[in-house]
């Protein structure tokens, strides 16, 4: 039998969904820094913490990451953040082999945080490739990251869902294989 916390640690995972239309309704820091300590209490290979949360809130920082990453996609008017207020940017330390496990893992702790906390999330690509580019590496130097030590990860969309997320499909019935 399942614990009250049990319960809903399950409730989390299953209600969790990517969202993909936001509302312009900024998120409050206080929500924004609880997302990111999820993500800081994640797992990562030797306990070596691996991953930096870059939380951008600006409207032209934000821009600025749109515009690469829908130039990266090919569809240099699209929104790949799908309106988020907030982009919360995973990077690495490529010195570390467990580095991109790590940043997952990061993700991962805040997309359940944000949707125990009603907010919406999606993980958005291309974050390595964004970094790449000379004017995203300004911005790792802004925060006193080293860009040729550093490497995107991934992009969390946060903000407020403008429609309701669409059901969860069955899981799979031959998921777990149970070895003798």
């Amino acid at each position: 039998m399942k614990s009250a916390t049990e319960e809903s640690f399950f409730s989390v995972l299953k209600t969790r969904r990517s969202c993909r239309a936001f509302t312009p309704e900024p998120v409050s820091e206080a929500l924004i820094r609880r997302v990111a300590e999820a993500g800081s209490w994640a797992a990562s290979g030797r306990g070596m913490q691996s991953p930096t949360v870059l939380a951008v809130t600006n409207p032209a920082l934000r821009e600025m990451l749109r515009r690469i990453n829908a130039e990266i996609l090919g569809a240099p008017d699209a929104d790949p953040f799908y309106g988020a207020p907030c982009i919360l940017v995973t990077v690495g330390d490529k010195t570390r082999n467990t580095v991109v496990e790590d940043g997952a893992l990061c993700l991962g702790n805040m997309m359940l945080e944000a949707e125990a906390l009603g907010l919406a999330s999606c993980w958005i690509h291309r974050a390595r490739e964004t970094f790449e580019r000379p004017e995203a590496q300004e911005l790792l130097r802004t925060c006193g990251l080293d860009p040729e030590q550093t490497v995107g990860i991934g992009n969390l969309a946060l903000g407020y869902a403008a429609t309701a997320p669409a059901p969860a499909k069955p899981r799979k019935p031959d998921f777990l294989h149970l070895l003798p």
